[in-house]
């Protein structure tokens, strides 16, 4: 297996990330045996799970006998394991319809593509110019993550997201550009109380306009979607500002 991994490491990798963006808590053996079909025993299981903690793939918080994966695992799972799951064809004429009607009005476009990315996603959507543009949406989808119901974590994922210069940052720094679409952990981040967050984010240089747009959530977010989706947004930005 590639990056250093045997294939039942893998296999173990991605079902105990499956499980740990279903229930948002620390994965043991046992649930792992349980719920997926790994034809192994839970020693076995917790012997390639102490492996993988060795390798830097999984942590184990606090005294937990669970493991939860590290930025290192999650960028494997995303890159090598993950199955994406694009929009439905009723879903793209659907969000085609609720932003056509902007699309000669740049900035009205990003403002109705913003709120249409949070609503889709289920998530807090960002986008931005590189001249210092801001739009957001969805910040009621923050609290349906545990991650969020810490008072610290919340004030300041916000309080950054209000930062014009924050935004700017992420998504003209921090995102290369190099991939269509990118994923960044807040632990890349380097920002207090980020570690918990994840940033899907995608750039495109449209009509004279360099931006972004994308997707602040939990480090566990259900990528499989979300990355499709941001792409999806991405291109139609591209096709409607022609």
């Amino acid at each position: 297996m590639t990056d250093g991994l045997t294939a039942r490491q893998a296999e173990i990798l991605k079902a105990l990330i499956t499980e740990y963006i279903e229930t948002a808590i620390p994965v043991g053996s046992l649930a792992l045996e349980k719920k997926y079909s790994l034809g192994i025993s839970p020693a076995t299981i917790r012997n390639e799970m102490a492996n993988l903690t060795k390798l830097k793939y999984l942590k184990q918080p606090h005294t937990s006998a669970g493991r939860i994966p590290t930025p290192l695992a999650m960028k494997f799972y995303i890159n090598q394991l993950m199955e994406e799951k694009s929009l439905s064809v009723v879903d793209e004429v659907k969000t085609k319809e609720k932003v056509w009607d902007s699309r000669s009005n740049f900035e009205k476009l990003m403002e109705e593509a913003t709120e249409a990315l949070a609503e889709r996603t289920n998530s807090l959507a960002v986008a931005a110019t590189d001249e210092g543009d801001v739009w957001r949406a969805g910040y009621s989808h923050v609290f349906e993550s545990p991650e969020f119901f810490d008072i610290e974590v919340c004030q300041n994922v916000f309080s950054c997201l209000e930062e014009a210069k924050r935004i700017h940052e992420l998504f003209f720094e921090h995102l290369t550009g190099l991939s269509l679409v990118e994923v960044l952990f807040g632990e890349e981040l380097n920002w207090p109380f980020f570690d918990q967050i994840g940033v899907v984010g995608t750039r495109f240089d449209v009509g004279g306009h360099k931006g972004a747009i994308g997707v602040i959530g939990p480090f566990r977010q259900n990528y499989m979607e979300v990355i499709p989706t941001v792409r999806y947004f991405r291109n139609l930005i591209e096709e409607l500002s022609r």
